[in-house]
């Protein structure tokens, strides 16, 4: 596949008017086609992206490999941690039981194909296994996520006006509750930003009790982005390079009884994932650690930060531990 709009990326409009199975996907647009939407990011947008440094203090946006345990997934548990030694003067370790998707996380472009036109960039089926490059999370790996990240406290909007996230009820959370939240911290989105959505799930159930994390993951219902066509031509056309959030599975569950991927996402019963991952090439992070670092920036009044995302160098994975820092 070639860039046929001679390195001008097309609107999501556009995107739609491309021929076949390339209408609505980015495959091919991209110089370097496995590697999706980072490739928004510009050397320039790196350099741009140090100005956010400004008391020089660091944040880890990972929680803990076994702090999900229970979780909200119905497979995936914590890790088992072990550590032996040969002799008196050694120790080392190995986990049991690790899912690399278990805690703090980055989807890689292998963990969802589109129910109607496969894995990103037309990937083949057979390519898509263990132990095969094509797609694996090494790529962003090798060459790390770095740029401007922009938070957005949905939890701290929404609280300073009266009305809580219903978390227990796993709200659907609006592209219009994103845009106001936006302009009431006066932060205008550029190219290539990192986009961290801070819904205040993740504090909110790990305070729980285990039987009520159990009866809420019996329940599929988690707080998360309403799924839609708006949000996803938003996020393409401001040329987000990753969009992340401290909740289970970034969008909400279950999706939105008028999802619009109800037809195309049979598998995944209308959720985005395919169309942010598989067509867009959109890496997805969940169940981030972003309290804290929420609350520096409402102390401080600055939104941004330089971002730092280095998953796990496993050929073939689908996805990775976040590894994110955020710097300010």
């Amino acid at each position: 596949m070639t860039n046929t709009f001679n390195g001008k990326y097309p609107t999501f409009t556009e995107l739609l008017q491309r021929n076949g199975n390339l209408a609505g996907t980015s495959w091919g647009l991209f110089p370097d086609e496995t590697r999706g939407t980072p490739s928004f990011i510009s050397p320039h947008a790196v350099l741009q992206a140090r100005d956010c440094i400004r008391a020089g203090t660091a944040f880890g946006l990972d929680y803990a490999a076994d702090t999900f345990d229970p979780g909200m997934s119905l497979k995936r548990g914590a890790p088992r941690h072990t550590i032996y030694s040969s002799h008196p003067a050694h120790r080392d370790d190995y986990l049991d039981g690790y899912f690399l998707q278990g805690s703090t996380q980055i989807d890689g472009l292998r963990h969802r194909r589109a129910d109607d036109v496969g894995f990103y960039n037309g990937t083949p089926d057979d390519r898509v296994e263990a132990g095969t490059p094509e797609l694996g999370i090494q790529g962003w790996a090798e060459e790390p996520i770095v740029g401007r990240g922009v938070l957005v406290d949905l939890d701290g909007y929404r609280s300073a006006h009266g009305s809580s996230i219903d978390h227990a009820a796993g709200e659907p959370l609006t592209l219009d509750l994103i845009h106001s939240a936006l302009s009431e911290q006066s932060v205008a989105l550029r190219p290539g930003d990192i986009l961290m959505l801070h819904t205040g799930w993740c504090e909110w159930f790990l305070a729980l009790s285990s039987g009520h994390k159990q009866d809420l993951r019996e329940s599929r219902r988690a707080t998360g982005i309403a799924q839609s066509h708006e949000f996803v031509a938003w996020a393409w056309d401001n040329q987000i390079a990753l969009v992340a959030a401290d909740n289970f599975a970034l969008e909400c569950l279950p999706a939105v009884p008028d999802s619009p991927f109800k037809n195309t996402a049979p598998n995944d019963h209308g959720m985005m994932h395919q169309q942010l991952l598989a067509k867009l090439g959109m890496p997805l992070g969940e169940l981030w650690k972003l309290g804290p670092l929420s609350r520096y920036m409402r102390s401080t009044g600055n939104w941004d930060a330089l971002i730092s995302i280095k998953p796990l160098n496993i050929v073939g994975a689908t996805g990775s531990p976040a590894n994110a820092t955020a710097l300010v």
